[in-house]
């Protein structure tokens, strides 16, 4: 039994869960979120134990991996009506800029021109001193609207200038004159 998708998902106070043949749609106080799932995945919505339970038909590896792969998918679409989901960039180099300009994100990376970055309609952009932050309720948006950005100037191997995730840890390589003696 997969561990992920054994476990039940508890639905939290003031989240709506509908289904309707495959189709899951959650509301909750930050947005309305919906997806379709395989056919042969069950899912059962108990209003009273408040939960969420996929169930699979057979002990295939197929069905195995959807099971998993769907309450998986069912878990972030309530963490997201109700916490949703932020993703942090750094942008680091010297004359490095954002700013967010109406519903455009302006980025001034060293190129003679600034990148320009249409914000979508579902996803929430705030410029924070050198940091961009990239928030909604939808996970898999939210993170690539995060890639879309970094993509503008990855970060440089040699010196580390670029845009990068809060987290990562760059291993800088060395230069030419490092290899000399």
């Amino acid at each position: 039994m997969s561990r992920i998708g054994k476990n039940p998902i508890p639905i939290p106070d003031g989240v709506k869960v509908a289904l309707r043949g495959n189709e899951i749609t959650v509301e909750g106080p930050k947005g309305k979120l919906s997806m379709s799932f395989h056919p042969d995945m069950k899912v059962i919505v108990d209003e009273k134990e408040k939960q969420i339970r996929v169930e699979r038909p057979t002990e295939r590896a197929f069905h195995k991996a959807l099971h998993g792969t769907t309450a998986a998918l069912i878990r972030n679409m309530v963490k997201g009506v109700t916490e949703g989901f932020t993703v942090i960039l750094e942008v680091q180099g010297l004359g490095y800029r954002a700013a967010v300009k109406g519903n455009t994100l302006e980025l001034n990376l060293g190129k003679s021109h600034p990148d320009l970055y249409p914000i979508p309609k579902d996803v929430k952009i705030e410029v924070k001193g050198n940091e961009i932050h990239v928030s909604g309720v939808d996970k898999q948006r939210v993170g690539q609207v995060a890639a879309e950005i970094r993509d503008f100037r990855k970060p440089d191997p040699y010196k580390g200038k670029g845009i990068r995730y809060k987290d990562e840890v760059l291993k800088l390589k060395p230069g030419k004159a490092a290899g000399k003696k």
